[in-house]
């Protein structure tokens, strides 16, 4: 499994992730990310939204929505 990490080092700070096709990999040990569209941190264990095309996490569907239309609107 990809998107393990180790709970026996305290994980500070931001992580660096490379979100793939339904996992991602830490590639930089963090508590957390942040969402691309509204800039809240979003634990690694709550982390269920991404996208692989433009490597981004985010918070929520609506954040997913938001991003798409702006895409679209460009």
């Amino acid at each position: 499994m990809l998107n393990r990490f180790d709970h026996s080092l305290p994980p500070n700070g931001m992580a660096e992730i490379r979100y793939l096709d339904g996992d991602f990999r830490v590639v930089r040990p963090g508590s957390f990310v942040r969402c691309a569209v509204t800039g809240v941190p979003i634990s690694l264990e709550e982390l269920k939204y991404w996208s692989v095309e433009r490597q981004e996490a985010y918070a929520s569907p609506e954040a997913v929505l938001q991003r798409h239309k702006e895409q679209l609107a460009r």
